[in-house]
């Protein structure tokens, strides 16, 4: 095996002597900038999608259907999508997944502010962005484990972390501020613009210099073999994969659909609903922040117990607490679960090869988001059946149940992070006289 020097900058890049650290290169930087860009604009999107649809003259039900429409192409296409961010340039596959995703977040503003927002068009809209989610998410993240290397490699994953959350908190106060202030359209407009701009930063990335990869000399269906085999082969792995199937389901439905009606009924509306996202997002600030320093011994011990509090948000909703009391419970979950989200990246950064970075990146977010479309389009009858507040109830209990069940898998208690936390793939450039296609430890996650 074939490694590079321990401190490295990262791949594809120089770094100008005393303006950023070693792992902080021109491709980071790009991938951080243009994660910070989007990530203002999708906040508040999410927020005018709910609003626009209850707008229209939309039920629960119909939020829901919305919502599930978004996500389940996910489902169809992210496995792949991850098969083609292996085998095709990464950057390529992110631009022109944001290319899809600003044309239909802007024909869906555009419905919206001409009063022609149906159904149906807003189902189809948030379908294609989707779609463009499935095959932007594995190569973005495929793209930014190769761009990082060295031994700091959980700190320049932390810091990524904060800045794109830090986005999310300007992006989520002020999309539910000028939901209510301009309306919904506008905002989607914003996030129209936001993935254009992303999209021409991402185009700006540099991959002369990373290892050309071999997917293009086998079949598609042998790449999700592989990558398959690297799932079921970890139980930490697919454990954590299969718990968050549910946990990310339940809390997609609290979030997406009962969370906007909550806020309508009791809490004054889209502003404070955007402030209780926002308190989310500055928890999740602080959690990365506090990663930058704090690198645990057992990161996925210490990254599930951090899940636990996932379950206090539908709680908050279910009582209902006052904007003040869910905005520190979300703040404190966002803290919490930001230790799982850089943990997890870290040990998949040490633990599954580069060459299959985004194929394992696919089947997990594959698993995280496989029932979010059934979680959200049964919303609304499950309110119906059994009244909001006891579906919230059941949202908290499943997510302690299923963690407690995780933490009684022994590679969850037990797996330690490399010796000397270099727990990154070291990457040479082909000028350094070595192989172009070098396959070597790595890994990483996507947050809850």
């Amino acid at each position: 095996m074939s490694t590079g020097p321990p401190n490295s900058p990262a791949l594809g890049t120089s770094r100008p002597p005393g303006r950023r650290p070693e792992w902080a290169g021109r491709n980071y930087s790009l991938l951080t900038a243009a994660a910070v860009v989007s990530n203002l604009g999708s906040q508040g999107a999410l927020i005018a999608s709910a609003f626009a649809v209850l707008g229209a003259g939309g039920d629960s039900g119909d939020v829901g259907l919305v919502a599930a429409a978004r996500t389940l192409p996910l489902v169809v296409f992210l496995l792949v999508g991850g098969a083609l961010a292996d085998r095709l340039p990464r950057h390529h596959v992110m631009v022109a997944a944001n290319s899809l995703n600003c044309v239909s977040q802007g024909l869906f503003a555009v419905l919206v502010l001409t009063g022609h927002a149906a159904l149906w068009s807003m189902m189809l809209l948030a379908a294609l962005g989707g779609t463009g989610t499935a095959f932007f998410s594995p190569a973005s993240e495929g793209m930014l484990l190769a761009s990082v290397r060295g031994p700091q490699a959980s700190r320049a994953f932390a810091f990524y972390r904060v800045a794109m959350h830090g986005a999310g908190i300007g992006g989520a106060a002020l999309g539910g501020a000028l939901v209510a202030v301009i309306g919904p359209g506008w905002v989607l407009a914003v996030d129209a613009a936001a993935f254009a701009a992303a999209g021409a930063l991402r185009a700006l990335l540099d991959v002369e210099k990373i290892p050309r990869r071999e997917g293009d000399k086998v079949s598609l269906l042998r790449d999700l073999r592989e990558g398959w085999q690297e799932v079921i082969g970890r139980s930490w792995l697919w454990s954590i994969v299969l718990q968050f199937a549910v946990v990310n389901a339940v809390v997609g439905a609290a979030e997406a659909v009962y969370g906007p009606l909550v806020a309508e009924e009791h809490l004054g509306g889209p502003g404070p609903w955007g402030t209780a996202l926002a308190g989310f997002g500055a928890g999740t600030l602080l959690g990365a922040l506090a990663m930058t320093r704090w690198r645990p011994a057992r990161p996925l011990l210490a990254g599930t117990l951090c899940v636990l509090p996932l379950a206090l948000p539908s709680a908050a909703l279910a009582v209902p607490l006052s904007a003040v009391g869910l905005f520190v419970v979300m703040f404190v979950s966002g803290t919490c679960v930001e230790v799982f989200g850089v943990s997890w990246m870290t040990v998949l950064h040490q633990e599954i090869p580069e060459d299959k970075f985004s194929r394992v990146s696919s089947y997990d977010w594959l698993g995280s988001i496989a029932m979010l479309p059934l979680a959200t389009a049964i919303a609304g009858p499950v309110e119906s059946a059994v009244g909001r507040s006891a579906a919230l109830w059941g949202c908290s209990g499943l997510i302690l149940l299923l963690t407690l069940a995780v933490l009684c898998v022994p590679e969850v208690r037990n797996l330690r992070r490399a010796p000397g936390a270099a727990a990154v793939p070291v990457l040479p450039a082909p000028e350094e006289g070595l192989p172009e296609t070098v396959t070597t430890p790595g890994g990483e996650r996507p947050g809850a």
